[in-house]
């Protein structure tokens, strides 16, 4: 974008809650399952169908508010939106519109060093669509999956506080991140549980009037969400710049031509014709299901990082990275609750952090919310403790952690049954260290006269010796001391 537009960038995500049935019926809310095998009455929309709030969907978007900082309304309306596409069998959507159940909130974001807020305007209730299959079976054909249907989502509209893409993808990341540490949504974008459309519209800078915005649907992941942008900022300036004018439309991301396409004109509200659902009391939060969200509301991911930096003196990165996932934060913590008090916890922090980074981490899946672990916290925190005892050096706790991930069982154990303790007695070291310079008087008569580079054949020896068992800083200091001709 040239130096004389500026984009405005607001943002719509889609993210469905963590809940076994569906928003309005008993049905099971499993859309990947073998097609329409999730249905019902309600789902399908079929007369005389009557649907019933889920309230653990509603205890969910109320902890979602919460996460968010947004102010839970006490009452709050479902509406009908009405449109007509094969994937919604009732003719309308039930979701809300001028009485939301969550209003204002924020999200905090850092890009390049920068912390900016972005601000919400609402969250809402509302159920999922079907979803349409193209070109399964025979490629003129269509098909419709009504497992999706009526699936429980919230909506979470920001503000147009954003300026770039970066900025987007920054708000994005934060976004899932607290709706799964908050333990209503599992971040899935390959599947679709936590999807964004983007309004993106662009002006001449220093204007304070809004351009005319398109929408970019259904974008389902961080790289899409930049590349889509950046196209549409690039678009829009060279319509403008060319002397026609941008046309508010709905867009979609091709990822095979690289490029936005629209796909219909933009509706407005009034094209949905909004009404209050008659079959759908108003929906009152009262102090006990406000009580229950708010005590079932986990330490967030924020809130962890600065803990751990300020307790732990972790750094910025070593809390990024074990904040990356809820399992993760949640198997770090663990891990430190096997510490005999405080301070003890504080001491391991920082080397259980790094082997978590330098050797765990490459064995971790995940699954949703679930971090799935090649060991128990326990060991861990066992194997970090008998380096940092100077029991076991660090070379050999890696041999140590191969055999606990190939069988599994006690640190402790494998060390003492293969003999693999360090050795730190100074007087064993001192017996091995005065061998290896009797066994080699020109090379120690060469190091006294200078080349001092041969310390590393002495130490190498010693190791050789010993298995690779002495403790380097008590070899280290005990051949010092031989080889300057001091007393060990």
């Amino acid at each position: 974008m040239s130096s004389a537009f500026e984009a405005v960038i607001g943002l719509e995500v889609h993210a469905q809650l963590l809940t076994r049935t569906k928003l309005f019926c008993p049905a099971e809310a499993r859309f990947t399952d073998v097609p329409n095998t999730h249905i019902g009455p309600v789902t399908l929309g079929l007369p005389g169908a009557l649907p019933a709030v889920n309230e653990v969907a509603i205890r969910l978007a109320v902890m979602a508010g919460l996460a968010l900082g947004c102010d839970v309304q006490r009452d709050s309306i479902f509406a009908r939106k009405h449109y007509f596409y094969p994937d919604l069998p009732k003719g309308y959507q039930i979701s809300q519109f001028d009485r939301p159940l969550n209003v204002g909130g924020h999200v905090d974001i850092e890009v390049s060093g920068q912390r900016k807020r972005v601000t919400l305007e609402r969250i809402h209730v509302e159920e999922d669509a079907a979803k349409n299959l193209h070109g399964v079976g025979s490629a003129s054909l269509s098909h419709i999956d009504f497992n999706r249907a009526g699936i429980p989502l919230i909506e979470i509209v920001s503000n147009p506080d954003m300026a770039s893409s970066e900025e987007a993808e920054a708000y994005l990341r934060a976004l899932r991140e607290i709706l799964m540490f908050a333990g209503v949504n599992d971040g899935n974008l390959e599947e679709g549980s936590f999807r964004c459309d983007a309004n993106v519209s662009i002006r001449p800078v220093g204007s304070k009037t809004l351009g005319t915005r398109t929408e970019l649907k259904n974008i389902n992941s961080f790289r899409f969400v930049r590349k889509a942008i950046d196209y549409e900022i690039a678009r829009q300036e060279s319509v403008i710049v060319s002397g026609g004018q941008v046309v508010q439309e709905t867009r979609s991301w091709n990822e095979n031509e690289q490029k936005t396409v629209a796909m219909r004109s933009k509706e407005f509200a009034h094209d949905y014709r909004y009404f209050p659902d008659p079959d759908l009391p108003p929906l009152v939060v009262d102090e006990a299901l406000l009580s229950r969200a708010r005590a079932a509301l986990p330490e967030l991911p924020e809130a962890l990082r600065t803990r751990w930096k300020s307790v732990f003196g972790l750094s910025d990165y070593d809390a990024g990275v074990l904040s990356a996932h809820p399992g993760l934060a949640r198997f770090f913590e663990s891990t430190l609750a096997h510490a005999a008090d405080e301070s003890a916890r504080a001491e391991a922090a920082k080397p259980v952090a790094n082997y978590l980074q330098s050797e765990v981490l490459r064995e971790v899946s995940y699954d949703g919310l679930s971090a799935h672990f090649p060991v128990t916290p326990e060991a861990l925190f066992e194997l970090v403790s008998l380096v940092m005892s100077g029991e076991l050096s660090s070379k050999l706790a890696k041999q140590v952690y191969a055999e606990l991930l190939a069988k599994g069982g006690s640190p402790k154990a494998i060390v003492a049954a293969q003999g693999l303790s360090q050795i730190s007695d100074r007087s064993e070291i001192l017996a091995v260290v005065q061998a290896i310079l009797a066994a080699n008087p020109d090379k120690v008569a060469a190091y006294r006269q200078g080349k001092l580079g041969l310390k590393g054949f002495f130490v190498g020896q010693a190791m050789q010796r010993t298995d690779g068992r002495a403790n380097p800083q008590a070899l280290g200091e005990v051949l010092d001391a031989e080889l300057a001709g001091d007393p060990a």
